[in-house]
């Protein structure tokens, strides 16, 4: 039998280890690349100091150099600077400029999925709205997105780009998230099962003959696996929102992440990857937590309620 520690253990590990797997993982396909990477992003017929370049970006001593260096650089807050986006540019108040707007998108997006999972929990959402959310989860994160973009286009036309407009597609931009591609359908019906299979067991019925709530009994068993169905909708939004931020134009990470690989920055790239996995990190740190707090509070339940 699995001991209850092993597997937030494995989150926890899992989560320190991700925002340096990120960027060795990218550094290996930067050198898996045919040619060099230095003539990749400025190929010798066509632009010269390529050698230069090669050491001022810490591409000339091969991957394992490039990222030990980018990694103590990294620790020290230095992310290096944009070898093509903004050529020469820090990439560090990139980070800082989008991250506040992607972690804004996301938040306001797992609204409507956070209160639709509490009231499949609580079967305060009727069964009959499930066939309503499936209906509108249909069309993808990008049908979404461009109907949102047609109307900040039509509504602020030449002032699509102050900071009115940018509030609006910010909200559009999490309703497109939250709605688009069964994200709050999934993570209501996924919820209403588990939390119907729960309400089933022995020790349900046995507490409510003592008098106690449904609710009290199931949710603390039902949790750790509520909140894993809720990391993993978390990291579909996270995914989704590279669509929405590119075709609203919202300054976030994923579209910083599109702009780098658009323009081959691996520069820009590895910082936007790595600022992802942090954020996927800390939901892995979440979630190990909220496995070990209703493992410990389980084990000090009565043994007639755990049954």
């Amino acid at each position: 039998m699995q001991r209850w520690y092993v597997r937030p253990l494995v989150r926890l590990i899992a989560a320190l280890l991700l925002p340096a797997a990120v960027p060795a993982v990218i550094t290996a396909l930067i050198w898996a690349l045919p040619g060099d990477p230095a003539a990749i992003i400025c190929p010798p017929e066509v632009c010269s100091g390529t050698e230069e370049l090669a050491k001022r970006w810490n591409l000339n001593d091969g991957p394992v150099h490039f990222f030990t260096k980018w990694t103590a650089d990294a620790l020290s807050g230095d992310f290096g600077r944009s070898w093509r986006l903004q050529q020469g540019a820090p990439v560090a108040p990139m980070l800082v400029e989008s991250i506040p707007n992607t972690a804004l998108l996301v938040l306001f997006s797992f609204v409507p999925i956070l209160l639709g999972v509490v009231g499949a929990a609580t079967r305060a959402l009727p069964r009959a709205a499930d066939g309503l959310l499936r209906v509108l989860g249909l069309p993808p994160s990008v049908i979404f997105a461009l109907a949102a973009s047609a109307v900040v286009t039509i509504k602020y036309g030449s002032a699509a780009f102050g900071d009115e407009a940018a509030r609006v597609k910010l909200v559009l931009g999490a309703l497109a998230l939250g709605l688009a591609d069964a994200a709050m359908a999934g993570a209501v019906s996924g919820v209403r099962g588990l939390m119907e299979s729960e309400r089933k067991q022995r020790y349900v019925r046995f507490g409510i003959l003592r008098g106690e709530g449904v609710l009290q009994n199931t949710l603390p068993n039902a949790l750790p696996a509520i909140i894993g169905q809720l990391r993993a909708r978390v990291l579909h939004l996270l995914s989704g929102a590279v669509i929405v931020e590119v075709v609203l134009q919202i300054n976030g990470l994923g579209d910083l992440l599109w702009g780098g690989t658009l323009y081959q920055d691996f520069g820009v790239v590895i910082a936007a990857a790595f600022g992802f996995a942090v954020i996927s990190a800390a939901l892995l740190i979440t979630q190990a937590l909220v496995e070990i707090g209703v493992a410990l509070h389980v084990r000090r339940a009565p043994k007639a309620v755990t049954s």
